[in-house]
């Protein structure tokens, strides 16, 4: 296939370089024991691909999400799953948009150094999922501390972070104008928190994606760790949440392609009545139909990250992009495991491993029928459905 973007190919060949040390047999055994990709993350970090956003001055590339969606999307076409690391990303612009310049100082250095990671995320409630704005996580302000109370779900990378950004209520919903006020953001120390306030338990899942409920009991963090002004979380949370989109947009984009190559070669390959099956109109349209489908989605990636590298509105864009990639890299799973027939199911050709992975983005971080309906109200003018 010929590559778009040509501007990127320095670092498109530097990360695929990477992860030529890495291949489809060292992916495959993690998923079989359900561990962490641990020196592959290391690796990453070391090469300073996972500090991408990160300014100079803290010792990061100073890139953007444009690149960093180039470094996602790599990642995934070359047989791995951004899933294990992209927190560190998209986590990150919360603390360099909202961040003090002493939290930044702090932090920033021994992130990109790999000292600190910075992998999760901790936002959604089993009893509010989508809904953000009726989270029922407090955090109660105690002179030079702040006491958390509350429980979180489908919280990722937690056993593999030593930072989190944490959203709490610190003004009850009864008490605000707006249900999206009196939201706050918080950096939590894991290191110090769990065991003393906060309880991990982890939960087992089809993807081996590490990914866990969270209880809080009168968890106690310093005030200085509060992102922001009080009050705004809600807000400063969106640029994180549009950051993750496009690059779980661009994950799936890299999915796509990896299923497109390896049906294209296997159907070329593979002989069935005395020639390829790929010859086969029946096999060619469902692959070619996906493939234009990569392609547009990708066009939709860029626009939504550019628009977020110009620090212009680009919800919209975000949303459309996961949508259309998601679907892109589930049709484009569908037919290469359709065309590999019974060998598509057999875990030595990493078909099964991957069409499980890219499946988890039909559902998250947002599902398509909560991005439908931002569409129809924010884009089309339709009445709010909820």
């Amino acid at each position: 296939m010929t590559e778009t973007n040509d501007q990127y190919q320095d670092i498109r060949d530097a990360v695929r370089d990477l992860c030529s040390q890495f291949p489809d047999e060292y992916f495959r055994k993690i998923d079989e024991t359900r561990g962490y990709p641990e020196a592959f993350v290391d690796a990453l970090t070391q090469a300073g691909w996972l500090a991408a956003l990160i300014p100079q001055e803290y010792g990061g590339s100073g890139l953007g999400l444009t690149e960093a969606s180039i470094i996602m999307e790599e990642i995934n076409r070359s047989g791995g799953n951004s899933g294990a690391c992209h927190g560190q990303m998209y986590n990150m612009g919360t603390l360099l948009r909202h961040g003090s310049e002493a939290q930044k100082r702090h932090y920033l250095p021994k992130i990109a150094s790999g000292e600190l990671r910075l992998q999760s995320m901790g936002v959604t409630e089993p009893t509010t999922g989508t809904d953000t704005t009726k989270i029922k996580t407090t955090a109660v302000r105690k002179g030079d501390r702040y006491v958390i109370n509350g429980q979180k779900v489908w919280i990722s990378r937690v056993q593999h972070s030593d930072l989190m950004i944490l959203l709490a209520r610190t003004t009850p919903l009864s008490d605000v104008t707006k249900k999206s006020e009196g939201m706050s953001i918080f950096l939590v120390d894991l290191r110090d928190a769990i065991g003393k306030g906060l309880t991990v338990q982890p939960i087992l899942n089809m993807v081996n994606h590490e990914t866990n409920e969270l209880f809080f009991d009168n968890l106690e963090i310093p005030a200085e760790n509060l992102i922001g002004e009080e009050g705004k979380g809600f807000k400063y949370i969106l640029d994180g949440l549009n950051a993750e989109r496009t690059l779980i947009a661009a994950e799936c984009i890299g999915d796509g392609y990896w299923f497109i190559d390896r049906v294209t070669k296997y159907v070329k390959d593979r002989q069935v009545f005395g020639r390829p099956i790929g010859q086969n109109q029946g096999v060619q349209f469902p692959i070619a139909r996906a493939f234009v489908n990569i392609e547009a989605a990708n066009l939709m990636r860029f626009d939504a990250a550019r628009r977020f590298d110009a620090h212009e509105a680009c919800g919209a864009q975000a949303n459309m992009a996961k949508m259309l990639a998601a679907d892109a890299s589930w049709e484009a799973a569908n037919a290469c495991l359709q065309f590999h027939g019974g060998f598509g199911f057999a875990c030595e050709y990493d078909v099964e491993r991957k069409f499980r992975e890219t499946r988890l983005y039909q559902v998250a971080p947002i599902s398509t029928n909560l991005i439908l309906s931002y569409v129809a109200e924010h884009m089309l003018g339709l009445p709010r459905s909820f």
